[in-house]
């Protein structure tokens, strides 16, 4: 299997399966000097494991990362620093289940990558899907704490949920300082136990919901990302949409932005104190002609329902032959809730390389 890796200064190549010892990834390009620990990875990990509440999968990982490379410090040193070599990261599977696939190993399920991934390479390993599977994106998390290393402190990466299924958040109430209070990262606390009604019913009739998961970034300057294939929404949309389930992305108004005048679309501009444009509007989602503006990075990301669900479903095994499936073993009813940190960790991603990448052809930091 080829195209594990992502990235052009600061890449990043995953490895390992749902079901397998072990997961992870290397971080190759990380600038030397940076303060990083196990501490600084595990913060952006223990947000995305699963088990933390009833509205994700039970399965029990830790999602305990080990640093084995790249790093080093001694009793003369201010802490443990990065050392330009690649930065290995290793995430221990601990509490699999694999006879719980055994019912489905000759059928494929539908809406899972069963039947694309066998019809590719002439097998697949059915237990949870192997690296079709959502617990691949840890290792994405774990570059994505790398990755904030990267950009320093002054810029900050929030991901919350806006919608689950028909429901979504009623924006007059967005209030950041709720998104750590609740099990969906929702920011409107008036919406959350809508939202647990729905999902509480779906788990009672063995089905799923789907999620719009929105990321904002802010701090990034104006000038990252290249025109015209090194645009930073295209490398942002591309990151986000390689996210399992994630069927579609926009950046800003987005689709919205089709029903639009010129006028009411056209992010206005006005002298400000700093002497850099003020902006009346955010539109455009902090990216113009494929660079940054300044602005707040804003993105969003559709998620579909887990296709994992006990409903009896339509579909075909390995002989071409219509059979019946019900998928058993612990799956989320919205795997768009644990989405959001993986989605903070890809925009991360982009984020270093791009601050890479524009260090590399201007020669000078932001």
């Amino acid at each position: 299997m080829s195209h594990n890796t992502f990235g052009h200064l600061f890449r990043v190549t995953t490895w390992g399966e749902s079901h397998g010892p072990a997961l992870g990834c290397v971080v190759d390009g990380c600038p030397p000097g940076l303060l990083l620990t196990e501490a600084d990875i595990q913060k952006w990990l223990d947000r995305r494991k699963p088990g933390t509440s009833r509205f994700v999968t039970q399965r029990r990982e830790p999602d305990q990362v080990k640093i084995l490379s790249g790093v080093f410090g001694d009793d003369r040193s201010d802490g443990q620093r990065t050392t330009g070599t690649p930065i290995a990261l290793m995430i221990e599977n601990v509490d699999q289940r694999s006879k719980d696939y055994n019912a489905i190993r000759d059928n494929y399920r539908p809406g899972h990558a069963d039947f694309t991934y066998e019809a590719k390479y002439g097998l697949r390993d059915y237990r949870g899907g192997g690296r079709s599977s959502a617990r691949e994106t840890a290792a994405r998390v774990a570059a994505g704490g790398v990755a904030r290393a990267v950009l320093g402190g002054s810029i900050t990466i929030r991901g919350v949920l806006v919608q689950i299924g028909p429901i979504a958040i009623d924006r007059a109430r967005w209030d950041w300082n709720e998104v750590d209070n609740n099990p969906f990262w929702c920011p409107d606390p008036a919406t959350v136990p809508l939202w647990e009604e729905h999902l509480d019913a779906a788990r009672k009739a063995g089905t799923s919901a789907g999620a719009i998961v929105e990321v904002v970034a802010e701090g990034a300057p104006a000038g990252w990302g290249a025109p015209l294939y090194g645009k930073l929404d295209a490398d942002l949309a591309g990151a986000l949409m390689s996210i399992n389930a994630v069927k579609a992305v926009e950046v800003g108004a987005g689709f919205a932005a089709a029903a639009l005048t010129g006028e009411e679309n056209a992010d206005e501009m006005r002298e400000s104190t700093s002497g850099v444009a003020n902006f009346l509007s955010n539109n455009a989602g902090g990216i113009l002609g494929g660079i940054s503006t300044g602005q707040p990075i804003v993105v969003r990301m559709a998620v579909k329902p887990t296709s994992s669900i006990r409903s009896t479903r339509r579909t075909v095994n390995r002989d071409g032959e219509n059979v019946d499936i019900s998928t058993e073993g612990r799956h989320d009813p919205c795997v768009g809730i644990r989405a959001a940190p993986v989605a903070e960790a890809m925009v991360a991603c982009v984020l270093a390389d791009q601050k890479l990448r524009h260090r590399g052809q201007t020669g000078r930091d932001p």
